[in-house]
């Protein structure tokens, strides 16, 4: 990809949101908070206390397809952000977009009546199960360790090997979900709740995609740096 094409933090993060209005759910992830006005990306990176480089990574990652950064770059990166972004984003996920997914499935279901109104449901609340046994597992071994690791310690029980073993795809089975209510669901006038649920479990499922990105190509390579680096 050509770097000019990049994100920089002389651009007014307005703009930034202007072009992209995907990234506002991810800048606020980051711990940037709305009411920036007309100022600078790095400007307002630094007076909310977050690495102006790592901020401009993550927004490229989710805005240039087939971006992946550089492992100089992530190794020249602050990284000490990375696991809060990546926390801030289980919540987001599990707080607010499956919820709002589920509750336009249970409309539909409501509607329907019915064994397919029951596959629909079940089979989401099979994937929520799925998705929070993912996200205990990095949150209960994966973070600590690497939150370790950048204390210069290491507990030689785990390793990021294991992560990468046991990395499911927990945005594979949203387009499962989409393929069960296209191929089950009746012919209908237009329902918000069906156009709403479809919208929102592509943006989801594009949003996860992104996120295992970050997950496998950043953070994978960022760790292995460290373990080497204190086991060396």
């Amino acid at each position: 990809m050509n770097n000019k094409r990049l994100f920089t933090g002389e651009a007014r993060l307005s703009d930034l949101i202007t072009a992209h209005p995907s990234l506002l759910s991810i800048i606020t992830r980051l711990g940037v908070p709305l009411g920036f006005g007309d100022r600078s990306i790095a400007d307002v990176c630094e007076t909310s206390g977050v690495d102006t480089a790592f901020f401009l990574l993550i927004c490229n990652v989710y805005t240039f397809t087939g971006y992946v950064p550089s492992t100089a770059t992530i190794l020249g990166t602050d990284m000490t952000g990375l696991v809060p972004y990546l926390e801030r984003s289980h919540k987001y996920y599990a707080g607010k977009r499956l919820p709002h997914i589920e509750c336009h499935l249970d409309a539909i279901a409501a509607k329907l009546g019915g064994r397919i109104g029951q596959v629909f449901i079940s089979f989401f609340k099979e994937y929520k199960r799925d998705v929070e046994a993912h996200f205990l597992h990095e949150e209960k071994d994966v973070f600590p360790h690497i939150r370790m690791l950048m204390q210069g310690k290491i507990d030689t029980s785990y390793s990021i090997r294991d992560f990468l073993q046991n990395h499911s795809d927990i945005e594979g089975k949203l387009d499962d979900l989409l393929n069960i209510i296209f191929k089950y669901l009746p012919p209908q006038d237009d329902d918000d709740n069906v156009l709403d649920v479809v919208d929102d479990i592509l943006r989801l499922s594009g949003d996860l995609k992104k996120h295992t990105l970050i997950e496998e190509k950043i953070m994978v390579p960022m760790v292995q740096h460290l373990e080497n680096a204190i086991l060396s």
